[in-house]
């Protein structure tokens, strides 16, 4: 059962934004050492050891040209060493932020869908696929979602976990009445355990695995919260003028009922691993590759 919660304890910092000199939030998350992350995020993508997330607020018409270097360089002023993801978007991540615990798996999620659309929908017109494009009231986009998980997952279903947290995502867009799967700047980070000498990393990260389920289940209350705050519905704003149909989908899948009963405090995962502080970024249950 999924629970949303309050936001995670999560560290606010502040930064200068380079282009018009504003001072605008970031979350730092510092799990510190031991977690293997995967993240499509331009500082720190990839798979790979990492000791934190950033997730920085910058201003609409954002112009330096070297995002990696600014990301690090608002990390390292807030006291984040080593390697690790950086995230930005011109979204209110203060406004939009929510978090969602599902039995040992967070997520917590920034929204801002004001450019949205269809991955794969040729008919957009330009306003609606390029970022910043002229719109006459323009909300900034960016999802940027993370996800942490108490276990270990092979390479394998670190990316099975990034596809299945972004169609959890999919999914709270279409029930909030969204015709969209997302913004075209939407990032993603899951964070897991590295392996304890003789434990073996979980193979499945699916919708239909153990964790990929509880995994989708907290992406998809805290997609969905997040979007909600954030206020943008295709119901209200509608390509070219048109509403948009209310499209919806399946019920988020139910816990398994081998599942031991969830805690709903954040602090709960303390047992299992260090409780989440944010700065801001997102298996076995069968043996074929089907189950993933």
């Amino acid at each position: 059962m999924t629970t949303l919660i309050p936001p995670l304890p999560v560290r606010t910092v502040r930064h200068r934004d380079t282009t018009d000199g504003q001072s605008l939030p970031a979350f730092l998350w510092r799990p510190g050492p031991g977690h293997r992350m995967i993240s499509s995020a331009v500082l720190g993508g990839g798979i790979g050891t990492r000791s934190w997330v950033l997730n920085a607020q910058v201003t609409h018409g954002y112009t330096r040209r070297d995002p990696q270097a600014h990301l690090a360089e608002i990390a390292a002023a807030a006291g984040a060493t080593g390697p690790g993801v950086g995230m930005m978007t011109a979204a209110d991540i203060l406004r939009t932020r929510s978090s969602a615990y599902d039995e040992g798996a967070q997520a917590l999620v920034t929204a801002g869908t004001g450019v949205h659309g269809w991955a794969a929908d040729v008919s957009s017109g330009a306003a609606d696929a390029v970022p910043g494009a002229a719109q006459s009231a323009y909300r900034p986009g960016t999802i940027n979602v993370l996800v942490t998980l108490p276990v270990a997952l092979s390479d394998a279903a670190l990316v099975n976990s990034v596809m299945t947290a972004t169609e959890a995502k999919v999914q709270a867009l279409l029930d909030h009445g969204l015709d969209a799967s997302g913004t075209p700047t939407d990032a993603v980070c899951v964070a897991a355990r590295l392996p304890q000498p003789g434990e073996l990393a979980e193979d499945f990260a699916g919708p239909r695995s153990l964790w990929g389920a509880r995994l989708a289940r907290a992406v998809y209350g805290a997609t969905l919260r997040a979007v909600q705050r954030e206020g943008g519905s295709a119901r209200q704003e509608g390509r070219s003028g048109v509403q948009a149909p209310m499209r919806r989908s399946r019920p988020a899948p139910s816990p398994s009922s081998t599942s031991a009963a969830q805690t709903t405090s954040s602090s709960a995962i303390g047992s299992v691993q260090p409780p989440v502080a944010w700065c801001t970024a997102p298996s076995a249950n069968g043996p074929t590759a089907a189950s993933r």
